[in-house]
């Protein structure tokens, strides 16, 4: 199935170290700054991405859109980021990103605390959470963004359901965070609606995003259950469920990066999920002066759709255009995630 809309090339991005802004080496963080020029009106752009930046996962997605933003505000916006910090050290990274930039992004749910607490400290600078409860509400100074992982899970769910031989699937996720349990749910949703006889194994939560061992054992235990086509939402874990697939004869649903279904036989479809286009949208609003405090809602609801669904190319004609109903019904409201 083709994207609903137009990706823009990766254009090269110089990397400049950045000096006395973030040293973080010493928590678990690995920091650096993106082209951007030092002068006076210069507006500064600093991002927290707890995990690695080539997860293949939602960090990748996220950091593909902060080099789009990057380029295309080259000049007007110098851009500054951290990855792979510990829990304990977000507060510690978000404070010193507020304490030099107009604008603070955190990704992920696992920041949400830490995000809340620093802005209400640093009430004159502005800060983005992506990916934080589907619930939580924007404060004075933070705008919410989602990502529609719901959304994404429900057609993941639709496409699993779809595409089970053996009528029986599972769902995995990186950890037991809001977020991500609604996603589950959702996940659930979305197979009963196209197979109401479907069986859905009760969901199971690694506890680390990252972590490809707990993850192949998590995929392990559903495939031994008799389900034989999974979702996820998992970075680096995500390498544990296609090897437990290859292991089993099993399938994944990939994302948010779509797989390449010739190269990883274990992916049966992939759900993509743009992360990167909410960087883009609040540097842009930065930028025009009409940046707010809101939520705001991303995937097949918003003005550029965000979200979409890719099969393998074994998968029955059938299915695309079911899922194709699927995304139509979401679009036009009939069906609503949260």
């Amino acid at each position: 199935m083709a994207l609903t809309h137009p990706r823009r090339a990766l254009a090269p991005v110089a990397l400049l170290s950045v000096t006395g802004l973030l040293t973080l080496t010493g928590c678990g963080g690995n920091s650096s700054a993106q082209d951007g020029a030092s002068g006076s009106g210069t507006l500064k752009v600093g991002v927290l991405f707890p995990g690695s930046l080539s997860d293949g996962g939602f960090m990748e997605s996220a950091y593909r859109g902060y080099q789009r933003a990057a380029q295309e505000h080259k000049g007007k916006v110098a851009f500054s980021k951290v990855e792979q910090v510990q829990a304990a050290d977000y507060e510690q990274a978000l404070v010193r990103f507020a304490t030099s930039s107009d604008l603070v992004i955190s990704l992920g749910g696992q920041t949400d605390a830490a995000v809340r607490k620093v802005a209400a400290r640093f009430p004159k600078v502005k800060f983005a959470e992506i990916g934080g409860p589907a619930d939580g509400k924007p404060t004075a100074n933070l705008a919410l963004y989602d990502p529609q992982q719901a959304e994404a899970a429900y057609l993941s769910g639709a496409a699993a359901a779809l595409l089970s031989k053996k009528k029986t699937v599972g769902f995995v996720g990186g950890a037991e965070l809001p977020a991500i349990v609604n996603a589950a749910k959702e996940f659930e949703r979305g197979a009963k609606a196209v197979e109401p006889d479907v069986k859905v194994l009760t969901p199971q939560y690694v506890g680390d995003f990252n972590d490809a061992a707990k993850a192949k054992q998590s995929a392990l235990a559903d495939y031994s259950a008799g389900a034989d086509v999974l979702g996820q939402i998992l970075n680096l874990g995500q390498n544990g469920v296609v090897q437990a697939a290859a292991g089993k004869g099993g399938t994944l649903i990939g994302g948010p990066i779509p797989a390449e279904c010739g190269t990883a036989k274990a992916y049966a479809a992939s759900v993509e999920t743009d992360i990167g286009a909410e960087i883009e949208y609040s540097t842009e609003q930065l930028v025009k002066g009409s940046w707010k405090a809101e939520a705001v809602h991303f995937g097949l609801t918003f003005d550029t759709p965000q979200n979409d669904i890719h099969l393998c190319d074994t998968a029955d004609p059938s299915v695309a255009k079911k899922l194709d109903e699927v995304k139509a019904d979401i679009t036009s409201g009939k069906v609503k995630t949260r």
